[in-house]
């Protein structure tokens, strides 16, 4: 499959607020913006026909500088790929072309399209009486573990009650939303049956749900637990393993009108911390990612009801953590928000000297705020809310600041 992605690019915000510094007037910013070769597309999964067709790409136009120049990967990458370069008018022009051409061109041009949208917000999600504006701010999901043996909080809440108070206090604490789970995912857990899952969970989203309007999650991969906890209230269903456990949890989650998030792993908990490896990361992720969408969609689920979550420690090392929080960004070229889950794991704890998760507080913190910062993450999922929207305040505020003074107003 065709796949372009953003590798590089100046911030849109630090660009219009450099225009405003040099006086330039508000209608010339949208053409000034565009005007700039600021954009660089990682193409990957090329065949012959694009491959030519880019290579050419000079010779298509009369003016060879209207079209994104084109640089062709070499025999140490993986074949078929390369990078263009250039700005927005370019690209459309490209676009266009291969539009209009035969067999893969009319692939590239959409990979290339997604690509050069994906700084767009994706379309606002209503779940309950929320209205999440994607873009806006991060958002926090709160974690109520149902289980024996989360790594974390494991036996913690479960008895029903002592989990119903927790998710309370969480939204008390500023949560959007909360996650219900009654199976514990960390690395080398075993699963459990349908059964005990619903029995644990079902009786804490009915508590929930009675007290109050927070949206709810549940974190599971088996329609049977999904068809239950939706019944019971809640809105939206978390699968770690992208729709890929149950071949009918797609169906309950269309026919309940419900959203879902769609998680990356590779393995399953119990195996996927065993030796984990990519040849890309990224392409890797997003490929899983793709497959789990469609898999959605073909079943029902609206797109705009889908939520994508690369899947931090699951089957992945401590480099190939800090990497894909690195780059993000670069997973938005399947154009939909992102929900991102570091809290108290593993690479955290090593970062921070060997502390155990009961200690990971402050590592938590610096994640979650870089992912802000980055603009990387539109939700993230923790146990401490109330410290996790301190520390989104800021990071969200810094990245969204603009009064450098009376020459950067509007």
């Amino acid at each position: 499959m065709i796949r372009a992605r953003v590798v590089t690019a100046e911030h849109p915000e630090d660009l219009v607020l450099a225009f405003r510094r040099m006086g330039l007037a508000p209608s010339s910013l949208a053409a000034l913006r565009e005007s700039l070769p600021h954009t660089r597309l990682l193409l990957t999964g090329l065949g012959t026909q694009a491959l030519h067709f880019l290579q050419r790409l000079q010779a298509l136009s009369d003016a060879p500088a209207a079209l994104p120049a084109w640089l062709a990967g070499e025999a140490g990458g993986r074949p078929g790929t390369g990078m263009l370069s250039g700005h927005a008018e370019q690209f459309r022009l490209l676009v266009d072309l291969a539009r209009g051409g035969r067999d893969e061109l009319p692939a590239l041009s959409k990979a290339v399209a997604a690509a050069l949208a994906s700084g767009t917000a994706p379309p606002a999600l209503v779940l309950g009486d929320k209205r999440f504006e994607w873009g806006a701010s991060t958002y926090v999901m709160g974690v109520v573990n149902v289980t024996p043996d989360s790594f974390s909080d494991g036996g913690r809440f479960f008895d029903p009650e002592a989990a119903i108070a927790h998710g309370l206090a969480l939204a008390e604490a500023g949560a959007d939303l909360l996650d219900v789970g009654g199976e514990s995912t960390r690395p080398g857990a075993l699963p459990v049956s349908a059964e005990a899952e619903v029995a644990r969970v079902v009786p804490v989203i009915e508590g929930l749900r009675a007290r109050t309007s927070v949206p709810l999650s549940v974190d599971t991969t088996k329609a049977a637990v999904a068809r239950e906890a939706l019944r019971a209230g809640a809105h939206l269903i978390n699968d770690v393993t992208g729709f890929g456990a149950d071949a009918d949890l797609p169906r309950v989650v269309a026919e309940a009108g419900a959203a879902c998030c769609l998680m990356h792993i590779q393995g399953t908990p119990a195996t996927m911390q065993q030796a984990p490896r990519y040849d890309d990361v990224i392409e890797d992720v997003l490929g899983f990612l793709e497959a789990a969408v469609a898999r959605a969609e073909a079943a029902g689920v609206p797109r705009e009801r889908i939520l994508l979550d690369p899947g931090i420690g699951f089957g992945k090392t401590f480099e190939h953590n800090l990497f894909l929080l690195r780059r993000l960004n670069e997973l938005r070229v399947l154009g939909l928000p992102l929900l991102v889950g570091t809290s108290r794991k593993g690479f955290l704890g090593r970062l921070a000297g060997g502390k155990p998760a009961s200690e990971r507080l402050a590592a938590t913190l610096g994640s979650v705020a870089s992912m802000a910062a980055l603009g990387g993450a539109d939700v993230v999922r923790v146990h401490d809310v109330a410290e996790a929207r301190d520390a989104l305040a800021v990071a969200d505020a810094i990245r969204r600041s603009e009064d450098g003074g009376a020459l950067y107003a509007r």
